[in-house]
């Protein structure tokens, strides 16, 4: 199992469509006894929150999320968790709204701070 998530800064790796998370969004986790949770802004996020659980290297969250243009937008998403060559952690994500129509793959990563 891939190190602990708490206290890590993430960032998408590529923008995703406007409204949705881009390179400028940054992800700072944390993560207890099997639980996980994080705070998110940046770019045309707002404020987001995710919270869910974690079994080995498998995440399993809900996020929430407000945009620059007032609208808030929800989903799920199941990440495999990734420990890269030169020790920095990765996310492989498949998400879905809940909210709206669309679904899709993610990446995010460790800052090199």
């Amino acid at each position: 199992m891939a190190r602990s998530l708490d206290g890590l800064v993430l960032s998408p790796v590529a923008d995703q469509a406007p409204g949705q998370v881009g390179t400028r969004t940054r992800f700072t986790y944390h993560e207890r006894g099997g639980r996980i949770w994080a705070e998110y802004e940046g770019g045309d996020i707002v404020h987001g929150r995710l919270v869910g659980t974690r079994a080995g290297d498998r995440l399993d969250f809900r996020y929430v999320q407000l945009k620059q243009d007032g609208r808030t937008s929800s989903g799920h998403c199941a990440s495999a968790v990734v420990e890269l060559p030169d020790g920095r952690i990765r996310l492989e994500e498949t998400w879905e709204w809940e909210s709206q129509e669309g679904s899709g793959t993610s990446v995010v990563e460790q800052s090199l701070s």
